[in-house]
């Protein structure tokens, strides 16, 4: 069976090189929205969902992979920022605390529009951060397109104390719960 990922995340993309999936590329034009008052792990199982079934309408078979992440502080869904005003906004709300990280993933198979999908949450604890470190970091460029504002497995892993669950979902794509998923359609790495 065709794995199709529908995401132009790299991130996503290197993830499943990593650990061998044959698959394509066919990027969602799904367009995510926020929502105020939904819970975060609804929203990004949602807009996972809905990523997948958007492009399992432009194939005629296939297994579509959808994923949607964001960062959970104090009542608060963090996307991606918007400039540099809200990337700065980001940093200082994380710096010092606890917050959550979010995954939603989803499997849409083409041919009957099988739907399967899940939600890994992931802690990750900042370290305090002083304004000339989140100036200093936004100034790479790298928090603009990621949620919360930084990315775990390139600069921003100095911001990072420690983390309580999957590493990968902080990536972006929580591995192991992808496999175990991919195996209740038939698909084994093996």
């Amino acid at each position: 069976m065709e794995i199709i990922l529908a995401s132009a995340s790299p991130r996503r993309a290197e993830l499943l090189h990593q650990i061998g999936l044959d698959f394509k590329i066919i990027p969602s034009s799904y367009l995510e929205e926020t929502g105020s008052g939904v819970e975060p792990s609804v929203l990004v199982k949602e807009h996972a969902v809905n990523k997948a079934r958007q492009v399992a309408q432009t194939v005629s078979s296939g297994l579509i992979i959808g994923a949607d992440t964001v960062v959970y502080l104090n009542g608060e869904v963090m996307g991606k920022p918007c400039g540099t005003a809200e990337a700065v906004r980001m940093l200082s709300g994380l710096s010092g605390k606890v917050h959550q990280v979010l995954t939603g993933i989803a499997l849409v198979e083409a041919e009957n529009l099988k739907v399967k999908v899940d939600c890994e949450i992931t802690e990750v604890k900042f370290r305090s951060l002083s304004r000339d470190e989140i100036m200093g970091y936004i100034s790479t460029g790298e928090p603009f397109d990621k949620a919360g504002a930084y990315g775990i497995q390139s600069k921003g892993a100095v911001l990072v104390e420690g983390i309580k669950g999957c590493y990968f979902n902080v990536v972006g794509l929580p591995i192991t719960k992808l496999v175990m998923m991919l195996q209740e359609f038939g698909v084994s790495l093996w």
